[in-house]
């Protein structure tokens, strides 16, 4: 009885386990979108520094170009620039969270290693395919 109850256990720890490391790739992934975003946004801030105020600037929608003043273009860039660092921060304390999840969860399947030896032996001897 105590066996299946360890076994049970074990099975919804695992499950934990992957969902866990899933999310954390996850929030990894979006992180990275939101850093290559912060880039493209601070790169195109310091190409418009460099262009006098009163040159006719252009903003890529799609497939067509629309003229904006370069107050504009900075603004939005700027925004851009500032939601990427929110953005960032959100995923960071997320994916902080997450790990702290997975430490629990690996924590949890040690004691219950420990607790069960017969049980470790067990999964040891599975073929994983």
């Amino acid at each position: 009885m105590a066996d299946e109850a360890n076994r049970t256990a074990f099975l919804e720890i695992q499950s934990r386990m992957i969902d866990t490391t899933g999310k954390i790739k996850q929030v990894q992934t979006q992180m990275r979108s939101k850093e290559a975003e912060k880039k493209r946004a601070f790169l195109t801030m310091e190409e418009l520094k460099q262009v006098p105020d009163d040159t006719n600037v252009y903003k890529s929608i799609g497939r067509m170009f629309v003229l904006e003043t370069k107050a504009t273009l900075m603004n939005e860039q700027e925004n851009k620039f500032k939601d990427g660092e929110a953005s960032i921060t959100a995923l960071q304390s997320s994916k902080e969270y997450l790990e702290k999840q997975m430490a629990e969860v690996e924590t949890n399947l040690r004691e219950l290693l420990q607790q069960d030896p017969g049980l470790a032996r067990q999964i040891m001897s599975m073929n994983v395919v």
